[in-house]
């Protein structure tokens, strides 16, 4: 059987150099106090006005909220994957939980060391560089979402489960800044930081959308079914 075509992963890999460049650029500017500072300032103060229903969007991006809905998916994707008998059913669901532990191994770091004050909505500390709520929603839901998606068979399931995911990093993101809790610099950097991260995760499921399917089925030839996963 023909060997399938990398072209997908190149894809993704280029895909993936624009987030890594874009976090890249923005941490810079947030360390050397660059002019993108000043812009983010001006735009924050032009769009907090804390409320019940902003504090209520960024609650969402809580670790006790956000991760169990990711460990109910991993629990789902590798109940179904053992239960039909495909060939490494634990990888995607290893690959979504990895996602998510680099998340505060990552950030935590990076906030310690950008040492950026937050906003004046909130009580004078460091360390708001990159907004861990924003990272943990967009990698925790996202990366549900992404294992959910090969088992969905009907369309308008798939466009409803991809459209709740944004909604809900979109509604915490919102929460965030109009809140006040974060400047906008660091939620986009945390876009850009989850983007890495679940662009890793769809490299593992091997770029495709496809159904889950019996992969230790083989060809007459005895190569292993184009579907067994990334090559």
């Amino acid at each position: 059987m023909p060997v399938s075509s990398p072209r997908p992963y190149r894809g993704l890999l280029g895909l993936l150099a624009v987030p890594a460049l874009l976090f890249a650029l923005i941490t810079w500017q947030v360390v050397a106090d660059g002019p993108l500072v000043g812009v983010d300032e001006r735009v924050s103060r032009a769009l907090v006005h804390p409320d019940r229903f902003s504090e209520v969007l960024a609650d969402l991006g809580n670790v006790q909220v956000a991760v169990p809905v990711l460990a109910l998916a991993l629990a789902g994707v590798a109940w179904r994957g053992r239960a039909r008998g495909v060939d490494r059913w634990w990888l995607p669901p290893l690959a979504g939980a990895a996602a998510m532990v680099l998340v505060p191994a990552l950030v935590a770091p990076l906030k310690e060391w950008t040492d950026r004050p937050g906003t004046p909505a909130v009580p004078p500390a460091v360390g708001y560089y990159p907004s861990g709520h924003t990272a943990t929603a967009l990698v925790a839901y996202g990366a549900a979402t992404l294992l959910l998606l090969p088992l969905l068979r009907a369309p308008a399931v798939r466009r409803l489960l991809v459209a709740v995911c944004a909604v809900l990093v979109l509604g915490v993101s919102f929460g965030l800044v109009r809140r006040g809790y974060h400047w906008p610099l660091d939620v986009v950097a945390s876009w850009c930081l989850g983007a890495v991260l679940l662009t890793g995760v769809r490299l593992v499921l091997g770029g495709s959308t496809r159904p889950l399917s019996r992969s230790t089925r083989r060809s007459s030839s005895g190569t292993p079914s184009s579907r067994t996963g990334p090559s």
